[in-house]
């Protein structure tokens, strides 16, 4: 469904113009009025800094939104996933207008009181505008308005998908009927079929050009090339935007998604959320964190280092070979938390109750921080704050072998943290099944990436229960 909602996304983006517009005028006035407001409010003078720092984070806001896909059309999509990116969108921009404060020296400028209340008002006010805005297109398109009509074509299983998905009053999509030539072939295909069949592409023609019908899907096999041909030709003597809808979602994909090389359209079946922006978007947010949290955590750290020094004979640091992004190999750091330091072709598991772990080790272990100078790694390029978790490279390649598709889980940069840590995944793997499950939460995490997720994996990481199950 993941891989169907993002091509759904693509069909539909272009439609969200004068939404879309508006939403970005009303963001850059809340947060402009967010701080006018915090200002005003502890009887303060409005300055030209405030001026400055309000054109900030309208620009920064507006920056890390187009790289968040804030904009895009959410026609369709539950409405707590808006939410969520804004919320995300915002919570990157406030580390990056502190450390803007804090590089150009203006950081003891600003009231505490006022800039805190500013963090904590502004995504209250987006939030509140986007519901409004949801509401108010919802009650347009159930009246029949700001909604366009949609005929589709071919009675497959790939067509019920999609009209499943349009159906929904949100969408803004009103389905007018089915059309198939080769009806009484395909229609023991669809069962508890959502809308009427019409009749052949001859009264599909018809029917478009008498009706005004706005938009043709044509949901054939793919092996029906010359049939979409000869219709595609038919509906070019109408207005109609006419869309194919591949029937990819036989393969068992991974991130797809559509992209031009030249004049010619390919669909990626096995890639990765991190491309293009999506790229920007996951490096800009781990060097913001990771900085920021380096920052608060080095005495921590100082510490900790000084204590494993101390408390056993060896280094400070334990350094291991692990895959990293496309199966390369990367050096991952951690606090030493064993009398040894493994790094073979035969690695064993820590295990409960392991004598390798010394007394300090395993309080490290525990609360996972013997995982903070990884944070180096994540500045260096090698990890991301969320992903995957990398495993030894001798586990890497016992599993491959073992377990379908486990390299996919190497599309993306290796983490610190992961989807499948903060549900319970963690540890020791003792079955086969453990480490399916693990894969099958790291692939749900490519499946389904955006900054509210990191965000989410984060605070769960620091606050969830489930995370310190199977620590030792």
């Amino acid at each position: 469904m993941a891989n169907e909602g993002k091509i759904r996304d693509g069909f539909l983006r272009s439609y969200a113009s004068v939404v879309t517009v508006g939403q970005r005028v009303a963001d850059a006035v809340l947060i402009v009025l967010a701080l006018y407001l915090m200002v005003t409010a502890y009887e303060q003078e409005w300055r030209d800094l405030d001026t400055i720092t309000a054109c900030a984070a309208v620009i920064v806001f507006h920056f890390i939104a187009e790289l968040n896909g804030l904009y895009r059309s959410w026609r369709g999509t539950p409405l707590m996933r808006e939410m969520g990116r804004t919320l995300a969108t915002w919570a990157v921009t406030v580390p990056v207008l502190l450390l803007l404060a804090f590089s150009t020296k203006r950081s003891l400028d600003f009231s505490r009181v006022v800039s805190f209340g500013w963090f904590l008002l502004v995504p209250n006010l987006l939030a509140a505008s986007r519901l409004v805005v949801r509401f108010t297109l919802h009650e347009l398109r159930r009246r029949g308005r700001n909604s366009r009509s949609v005929a589709v074509v071919g009675m497959t299983r790939v067509a019920q998908k999609l009209v499943d998905q349009l159906k929904d009053p949100a969408v803004g999509m009103r389905i007018v009927g089915f059309y198939d030539d080769r009806i009484p072939a395909r229609r023991h295909e669809v069962t508890g079929v959502s809308a009427e069949f019409r009749g052949g592409y001859d009264e599909l023609v018809q029917h478009v050009k008498q009706e005004k019908i706005d938009y043709v899907y044509i949901a054939l096999p793919l092996r029906a090339e010359s049939r979409i041909s000869q219709l595609v030709q038919k509906l070019s003597d109408t207005t109609a935007t006419v869309l194919v809808v591949g029937d990819f979602f036989v393969f068992d994909m991974l991130h797809a998604q559509w992209s031009m090389v030249g004049d010619v359209p390919v669909v990626a079946i096995l890639d990765t959320p991190f491309q293009g922006l999506g790229g920007w978007v996951k490096r800009l947010e781990d060097i913001v964190l990771s900085t920021f949290i380096l920052l608060l955590i080095a005495v921590p750290m100082a510490v900790i280092a000084v204590l494993v020094k101390l408390t056993s004979p060896g280094p400070v640091f334990f350094i291991q070979r692990r895959y990293g992004l496309n199966g390369n190999e990367i050096p991952v750091i951690k606090f030493r938390t064993m009398t040894v330091c493994e790094d073979g072709d035969d690695v064993r598991q820590a295990k409960q109750g392991d004598s390798r772990i010394t007394k300090l080790g395993a309080f490290l272990r525990r609360t996972s921080m013997d995982e903070l100078p990884q944070f180096f790694n994540v500045l260096a390029g090698h990890m991301s704050i969320v992903g995957p978790r990398p495993h030894a490279v001798a586990h890497n390649e016992m599993y491959r072998a073992k377990i379908h598709r486990y390299m996919l889980r190497h599309k993306v940069r290796p983490g610190i943290t992961g989807w499948a840590q903060v549900n319970g995944w963690r540890g020791e793997t003792q079955t086969l099944d453990k480490m399916e499950k693990r894969l099958e939460h790291d692939l749900y995490y490519i499946h389904n990436w955006d900054l509210f997720l990191d965000l989410r994996i984060i605070f769960l990481t620091v606050f969830g229960r489930k995370v310190r199950s199977n620590a030792y």
